[in-house]
């Protein structure tokens, strides 16, 4: 297995994460929080919109199975890139749209996908997802992980749409 880790923000990790999961090579997911200017946060924390994180899913995937450009070419089915600090019903920092870079060969990547989803036009608006260097990731309390396989009625406002960039 040729594994690698990305963080990456889309709105509420709930919905997020249930979808991520269910890509092929996708090997483990863990909701939480990174980008913002306080440590050791906890979603209460995170709920008030003041301590700049937004709700963010570490993902470890096998390359050899998923590159990371196909990754990200499905996380821009999953959630709407071009509402900042949105997605559905969800408003605030904490719901912005977000990839998390571990290298620069992921920051290249990131940016190309960008590009493409723009030219693409699949989206009436141009991508405000930001590209930033990852720093810190704290995870979310375990009634957060995989909250709707737990709770399979809970709250959602992400699907799959069937684009083809």
């Amino acid at each position: 297995m040729n594994l690698e880790t990305t963080y990456i923000a889309g709105g509420c990790y709930w919905g997020l994460e249930n979808l991520i999961i269910q890509i092929k090579g996708i090997q483990e997911t863990v909701v939480g929080f990174s980008g913002g200017h306080i440590h050791n946060v906890s979603y209460n924390d995170v709920s008030s919109g003041n301590t700049g994180h937004a709700e963010t899913i570490m993902i470890k995937f096998d390359q050899d199975q998923l590159s990371f450009e196909n990754l990200l070419l499905e996380f821009f089915k999953l959630h709407n890139p071009t509402t900042p600090n949105q997605q559905g019903n969800d408003i605030g920092t904490q719901y912005r749209s977000s990839i998390f870079y571990t290298s620069n060969s992921q920051k290249t990547i990131a940016e190309n996908v960008i590009q493409r989803v723009d030219v693409s036009k699949h989206w009436n608006q141009k991508v405000v997802t930001e590209i930033i260097a990852f720093d810190k990731f704290y995870p979310a309390e375990e009634s957060h992980q995989k909250y709707l396989i737990k709770n399979p009625n809970g709250y959602s406002c992400h699907f799959k749409r069937n684009f083809n960039y």
